[in-house]
């Protein structure tokens, strides 16, 4: 297929490429424009507001069909976790953009026709374009693209989504490399700051103290008001602000499979022992039992079997059958076919002629060629070897194995790493062997180039059969969920009927609206959507929700919108630091303001300490902790005159006397190394910060969890 063809073929595939990536995905442009519509019978089709403007829900599926489309192309299995992943980049993308095109409609960059050509045929090019148009050396043949994009028809569909999206979308990334480039340029870190920073961090404290641990006080004798709360979370709003979060507290009832039925499949294993032992078609045996095991129709040495029992294994003889055995959750036969002598290690060669390749994602296999054609194109490549031609070069113009161009050597291959007709030949072959075989991928021409190492080597077959529950198992515990939410149909039924029936109960404090998973629980969107959709504060769901191999009964017990904590919830996070404040006023009021620390000592019957090596650098003090207040104030030469005020720090309050503060040995030149990973620090950051900076500045509206 010419390459012009290919790219009319891919043209759509690279577009769609474009929206997985979460920065090239810039092609939302300025499409937040809300639609009104009965789309949902009068509601309102608006997911969120970004500074205003609108998401609207088609406009989002569109969007969120055509990457999954694009990952599905590509072999991708999307699942509802993945889905939901995709959703969660595409909103991201919503708001990048809409926060970034504001900044950079003002400052009105353009791309060049220049530095357009540079972004498709330059040295990076896009990741579609490299990979649709790459060299045999794992380069970029941008003449190659040059001529596929001129070939396109103009007014075509590939013309118009190649320069209409996909190269727009190119410069919207570009523009805003730039914006960030230009942002990253204005950090500097000055020569003074390093030259300051060597010079704290050289320094030596030897310091007197007292430590009066809060623990001298009872936590009982000092209470802490829901004011007390407030007052604290006021004064530091910023540290106090919450999303959205909705909690539950929850009863499990297993539904995993039973003694009885594990015991079943055991005896339903054991009766299969003797026909398995005897049949000559394992793989027909395998089919006709549904074993989710395949049979690998080749030898395996010891080292390389990592499975249960394998010791036990081994000592049976050929023909016989070990088990039934509990491997994982599946019940299994192993019966020894055959014990053969053979290398540990091969060395070899080949020129793979594909029928079928697989896919990475999927691991299924996809054809590539008629079975026909690479027969031809394999004895040809054999002849031409046997007639004196080099095989390297061969390898390299018919090989469809990654290795092509490294000769098509693998080095240091085990037993078991090749499928079992390539694992028979390499191992079962001596040393110079030659010939093709025949695999599921296609035509293999093979040289044994060396073999190192010998020990037996085992052909397995396992038969197994998984351990599921009965049905009678899931009906018992399906009913008991079902009676338990019935008979609680309220936060004290439900809390009345966890005591009464002895059962343990659990929590799940902060959900989020587009959460899918519950801890403790599993992946449970259901769930989630009850919360938010459903559930008022204190209802128990009416029905079970069966996750895994579970059912579980929840209660919603609290609802926080965005904005900041309130007292209840944020009691956890401050009471032990108000209570600490508390007991350091006490004691600083107690102690008053001495003359000594031998008068600290009278009064708070603590002993004076010694501390000679504080260092400004240290944000640690052995036996101490992470107490930097008392690290600064070791350095206040204001304490060295005097006995220091009270110090309230994180385990106790310190009074101290700065005896001596010193410096060690201190070149005082520049550190240039220091100074450029400071700078090549904040240039990495500065794409996040400038990103995450906007959208703590800009007013968004997420009502994913309304239509998702």
């Amino acid at each position: 297929m010419s390459i012009i063809q290919t790219i009319r073929d891919k043209a759509a595939w690279i577009i769609i490429g474009a929206i997985a990536l979460a920065l090239i995905a810039f092609i939302v442009q300025d499409a937040f424009s809300g639609r009104s519509g009965g789309l949902f019978s009068g509601q309102s089709t608006t997911i969120g507001k970004i500074n205003g403007t609108k998401v609207d829900y088609m406009d989002f599926e569109r969007r969120l069909s055509t990457a999954e489309n694009n990952y599905q192309q590509n072999g991708q299995t999307i699942d509802e976790n993945f889905r939901q992943q995709i959703r969660e980049s595409l909103w991201n993308e919503y708001v990048e953009n809409a926060v970034l095109n504001k900044e950079l409609d003002k400052l009105g960059f353009v791309i060049s026709n220049k530095e357009k050509g540079d972004i498709l045929y330059g040295p990076n090019p896009p990741q579609q374009l490299r990979q649709q148009f790459s060299t045999p050396e794992g380069g970029y043949d941008a003449q190659a693209a040059f001529q596929a994009i001129n070939g396109l028809k103009k007014k075509s569909p590939e013309y118009n989504n190649f320069w209409g999206e996909f190269v727009p979308a190119l410069e919207k990334q570009r523009i805003r490399e730039k914006f960030i480039g230009m942002i990253s340029k204005s950090y500097y870190v000055p020569k003074w700051l390093i030259e300051k920073r060597n010079a704290d961090n050289s320094q030596l404290a030897s310091i007197s103290y007292v430590n009066v641990p809060y623990g001298t006080i009872a936590d009982s004798t000092v209470k802490v008001s829901d004011d007390d709360v407030r007052k604290y979370v006021d004064a530091h709003k910023e540290g106090f602000k919450q999303e959205e979060v909705r909690g539950v507290e929850y009863v499990l009832f297993n539904a995993a499979p039973s003694a009885a039925d594990s015991a079943e499949v055991k005896d339903r294993v054991a009766k299969l022992r003797d026909s398995f032992a005897t049949t000559n078609d394992i793989k027909g045996f395998f089919l006709r039992e549904n074993s989710p095991a395949p049979y690998y129709e080749s030898n395996i040495s010891l080292k390389e079997i990592k499975i249960p029992n394998i010791d036990s294994i081994v000592k049976t003889p050929v023909g016989g059958v070990y088990g039934p055995y509990l491997d994982g959750n599946s019940y299994t036969l192993a019966r020894m076919v055959s014990v053969k002598q053979w290398p540990d290690t091969v060395k070899l060669r080949h020129i793979l002629i594909a029928t079928h390749q697989q896919n990475q994602r999927t691991g299924e296999l996809q054809p590539v060629r008629y079975d026909s054609t690479a027969k031809r194109i394999s004895d040809s490549v054999e002849r031409a070897i046997q007639g004196g031609a080099n095989f390297d070069s061969l390898c390299a113009k018919y090989s469809d194995d990654g290795n092509k161009n490294e000769g098509g050597v693998y080095d240091k291959v085990t037993t078991g790493r090749m499928v079992p007709a390539f694992n028979d030949f390499i191992f079962g072959k001596p040393v110079g062997s030659k010939g093709v075989v025949k695999t599921e991928f296609g035509y293999h021409y093979v040289e044994v180039l060396s073999q190192k190492g010998s020990s037996p080597a085992y052909n397995i077959a396992y038969l197994s059969q998984p351990v599921y529950p009965s049905e009678l198992t899931t009906n018992t515990a399906h009913q008991n969920a079902s009676t338990f939410a019935s008979e609680s149909r309220s936060r004290q039924a439900f809390e009345d009927n966890v005591k009464k029936k002895n059962l343990n109960k659990f929590n799940a404090y902060d959900i989020r609206p587009m959460d899918n998973t519950i801890p403790g629980v599993g992946n449970s969107r259901e769930l989630v959507l009850w919360m938010y959709r459903e559930a008022k504060l204190g209802d128990v769901a009416p029905q079970p929700f069966f996750v895994g191999d579970k059912y579980i009964v929840p209660v919603l017990v609290n609802s926080y919108e965005k904005g900041t904590m309130p007292v209840e919830r944020a009691r956890p996070l401050v009471e032990y630091k108000i209570r600490n404040e508390k007991k350091a006023q006490q004691i600083a009021q107690k102690v008053g303001t001495p003359a000594s620390l031998d008068a600290v000592t009278k009064v708070v019957n603590q002993p004076v300490q010694q501390m000679d090596s504080v260092r400004f650098s240290a944000s640690y003090i052995p036996n101490l902790g992470n107490e930097l207040k008392l690290i600064g104030a070791s350095f206040n030469k204001n304490n060295q005159a005097k006995v220091s005020d009270a110090i309230f720090g994180e385990l106790g309050v310190y009074y101290i006397k700065v005896n001596n503060i010193t410096a060690l040995p201190n070149a005082g030149s520049l550190d240039v190394k220091l100074q450029q990973q400071m700078a090549a620090q904040q240039l990495q950051r500065a794409s996040y910060l400038i990103i995450e900076n906007l959208k703590k500045a800009a007013s968004i509206t997420d009502n994913r969890y309304k239509f998702y």
